[in-house]
């Protein structure tokens, strides 16, 4: 099974394997005309003299008290935030390159170091790299392309994007490498990725920019750059050039089986990096300071937007609304689908964290959102994310369950109950529990193919608050009367709420 792999950085298997690919068969006699192509660099050779330069190997040392030395914070193991996708892999990695209970908590206290790299963007000083090269960190020690070694002190991180900015202090001027754009890079073009892979120094490997918008799961902000450049173990940090010299991304991750290069690795993008990394430096407390619109979001399926009247699966689906935040004042609602912010399509749920981020603290931004089969537009004063804030929100505003006649019907091959003092305790719902609950769900049916479980609250149907389940029981028939193939359910669980489509059967 593949795995990804930080402090490995990007990945690339040897450009000449690409040659080495046999035609698809009754291709053979079909020619590529050079004229599509553009053909490759003779050499790389006065491009990367020029480079070599402004990119640095990072060594870091850190003192580690014996309960400390385990799996986890081993000398040899990169370190990666809490939950990063990284820590299972090495954990299996430590266990089968550390026998004989090599690895365990230890009584001495001893150094730990790894390596990295990273790059100068200011003559003043200003080193970027990866945060997880840094991360917890006694010391920092920057070498450049000389052999002189510096010592470096941390300007600022932000293990949302993984970035993180040190200064050093030279004799000797310093050569920096500007930013480029990497929003104009072309999938096709050719890259240039420098770095200390293994702790060797620097080396220079060519590729190509293999795909755009790449998410690898390791964070709120992920639009990785993927490129088959050669890049291993201790490159992290190091920088993607183009062919005009330019860094266009940060290299970052490897995604590969046994932790080697086989070809795809991931760069966090300048367009990306180089905002970052000025907030990190030009901020007085040298933190990055994000927008944020208070909302919980879920992606727009097939099934989802054919509920809502949506011609595509495109936007951001809001599941739910903060008290008191940014959205809630705009009158974005729950069941809206953000379709815009700030002028700029929302291709898909990914989409939004990373524009919302992107904006200004108190800017006033258009958004349109998708309503009740209708598009409606609305202005939103952008607050700030502080670290404390979590994309999942308690909805407010909650209202005893109605007093009356229980009723138990079946829909969508499930069991559906109105709240009783019973069902509260059955499924530990709390004492405030509105809408209709879910007792019991038949095996293949559209809720048990949708993961509704028994205890589950149905709060809306077609967007309607739904009381009883007798409601619930006559959205889905005026959904079949009107020929829908499936009807939206907002659904809670343990105070976790989302949005359901339903396959209505219309037999």
């Amino acid at each position: 099974m593949m795995n990804l792999r930080r402090s490995a950085a990007a990945a690339l298997a040897p450009l000449a394997v690409a040659l080495l690919i046999a035609a698809p068969a009754g291709l053979s006699g079909i020619g590529i005309s050079r004229a599509m192509a553009r053909p490759a660099p003779d050499s790389f050779a006065d491009l990367a003299e020029k480079l070599l330069p402004s990119v640095v190997n990072i060594s870091t040392t850190q003192t580690l008290k014996g309960e400390q030395h385990t799996e986890q914070n081993d000398p040899d193991l990169p370190q990666f935030p809490p939950g990063s996708p990284f820590e299972e892999f090495f954990k299996d990695f430590f266990k089968h390159s550390h026998p004989q209970g090599q690895g365990q908590p230890q009584a001495e206290t001893h150094k730990a170091t790894s390596l990295g790299s990273g790059f100068i963007i200011d003559p003043a000083g200003y080193v970027v790299t990866n945060n997880h090269v840094i991360a917890d960190a006694d010391e920092i020690t920057v070498i450049l392309h000389d052999n002189t070694s510096l010592k470096a002190e941390l300007v600022g991180r932000d293990s949302k994007t993984d970035i993180a900015v040190l200064r050093v202090k030279s004799d000797k001027p310093l050569i920096a490498v500007p930013w480029g754009d990497s929003d104009v890079a072309r999938v096709g073009d050719w890259v240039l990725a420098i770095g200390n892979p293994f702790g060797l120094g620097g080396t220079v490997t060519a590729g190509i920019l293999s795909a755009r918008q790449r998410d690898i799961n390791s964070g709120p902000y992920d639009d990785f750059l993927q490129t088959d450049a050669s890049i291993n173990r201790g490159n992290s940090g190091g920088p993607m050039f183009n062919m005009d010299g330019q860094v266009i991304g940060i290299n970052t991750a490897i995604y590969s089986p046994s932790g080697g290069s086989i070809g795809i690795g991931f760069a966090i993008p300048s367009s990306l990096a180089h905002e970052v990394a000025s907030e990190l430096i030009q901020e007085p407390d040298h933190t990055v300071h994000r927008g944020w619109l208070g909302v919980r979001i879920q992606a727009v399926t097939d099934e989802i937007a054919e509920s809502l009247g949506l011609d595509k699966a495109r936007g951001a689906l809001v599941a739910s609304v903060t008290d008191n935040g940014p959205a809630q004042a705009a009158g974005i609602q729950p069941g809206d689908v953000i379709l815009t912010f700030d002028g700029k399509k929302v291709e898909d749920m990914r989409h939004l964290p990373r524009l919302v981020a992107e904006t200004s603290v108190d800017k006033i931004v258009p958004v349109t959102v998708w309503r009740k089969r209708a598009q409606a537009d609305l202005k939103v004063k952008v607050g700030r994310l502080q670290e404390t804030e979590t994309a999942s929100t308690e909805p407010g505003d909650k209202t005893p369950s109605p007093k009356g006649a229980v009723d138990t019907v079946k829909a969508l091959g499930m069991t559906l109950s109105d709240i009783t003092p019973e069902l509260k305790e059955k499924f530990s719902l709390g004492d405030d529990a509105k809408g209709v609950v879910v007792v019991d769900v038949a095996k293949d049916s559209p809720g048990a193919e949708k993961g509704l479980r028994p205890g589950d609250m149905i709060m809306e149907a077609a967007q309607e608050e739904v009381k009883t389940a007798n409601q619930v029981a006559g959205k889905v028939a005026d959904a079949r009367k009107s020929g829908r193939k499936s009807i939206l359910l907002l659904v809670e669980r343990q105070g976790d709420l989302r949005f359901v489509a339903l396959r209505v059967d219309q037999s």
